[in-house]
């Protein structure tokens, strides 16, 4: 039957957490590879990964290679327990050859984009980040290199015009779950086969970083609205008021033309936000954050603050 298949789950992060939990539930897991323990914190603590929380919480055994690839005694251990499916969410580390051959139907990793499209670290944010007004989830048969590997199921999520990354991230590592589970019943009976993708059609989502969060005002407002929606919720994008530094959680769009005035000057403040001149278009700061405060919409911030009209944010 299919859901006695013996599973070796691999992932760290919370997006991982629900497929471990719909593993859990359909199959039998039979150990859990994630990253080492991390300090975290302003104490240093050594803090364990969410999935190895729930693994813990299953009583599923836990295994943590610094390089998987590297330590043989790992790799001694998949070959021991002898899985019939390797499942990769999110793992954190790229697979050798020798692990892809291991178990007895394949290595299944979940990756956050439709295939080829954003392949790489950031998947779904770079979906918002490029404009995107679909994204979905891909399962594919993996292979040695970088999300190359022939594509099984996909699924579909709209993005809106106001999403933020983080929402799309709660979406997604949810409907990937299901995916996943579809993938493993579905191939296990011989239901599906893997496509080859188009790499001519590929791109990469590179992993974010805070330099990137810097706002240039000399884009359109539609594609800054994107990166602030996209680096929601890290690394947030960030612009300088009179060499302040300003956090932007939360924007809108406006049609009105902004290319007469300088570009990242404040044009008007109201409760409604803060408008402020782009290449194309002016775009409304509704949430923002100072040093040492929490995040505030406009209209609550402006109630104790004042922020001066024609200044240039840089």
């Amino acid at each position: 039957m299919v859901n006695n298949m013996n599973i070796v789950f691999m992932g760290t992060p919370e997006f991982a957490v629900p497929s471990l939990k719909a593993l859990i539930d359909n199959f039998n897991v039979i150990g859990v590879f994630t990253q080492p323990d991390r300090p975290k914190g302003r104490g240093k603590k050594l803090g364990i990964s969410p999935v190895k929380e729930v693994a813990l919480e299953h009583g599923i055994p836990v295994y943590q290679p610094e390089k998987l690839r590297k330590e043989t005694d790992f790799v001694d251990k998949l070959k021991e327990i002898k899985p019939d499916y390797i499942i990769v969410v999110a793992y954190g580390q790229i697979l050798s050859k020798e692990v892809l051959d291991i178990p007895k139907y394949a290595c299944i990793n979940l990756h956050g984009s439709l295939l080829p499209k954003f392949r790489g670290a950031a998947p779904i944010q770079w979906s918002v980040i490029k404009g995107e007004k679909v994204t979905g989830n891909t399962t594919m048969l993996m292979d040695v290199g970088l999300d190359t590997g022939d594509m099984l199921l996909t699924d579909k999520v709209e993005i809106t015009d106001y999403m933020t990354a983080g929402q799309l991230h709660d979406l997604m590592m949810e409907s990937g779950a299901e995916l996943l589970v579809k993938t493993i019943n579905e191939y296990t009976l011989g239901n599906i086969t893997g496509i080859k993708q188009d790499d001519s059609q590929s791109c990469y989502a590179s992993m974010l970083s805070k330099e990137i969060a810097l706002i240039k005002w000399d884009d359109t407002a539609a594609n800054i609205h994107n990166l602030i929606r996209g680096l929601n919720p890290w690394p947030i994008a960030f612009t300088n008021y009179q060499g302040v530094v300003m956090k932007i959680y939360e924007s809108e769009v406006l049609k009105n033309e902004a290319s007469s005035n300088e570009c990242g000057k404040i044009l008007k403040v109201s409760k409604d936000g803060i408008d402020v001149a782009t290449k194309e278009g002016i775009l409304r700061l509704k949430t923002v954050q100072f040093p040492g405060k929490k995040p505030l919409k406009v209209e609550e911030f402006i109630k104790g603050n004042k922020l001066e009209i024609g200044v240039i944010l840089n």
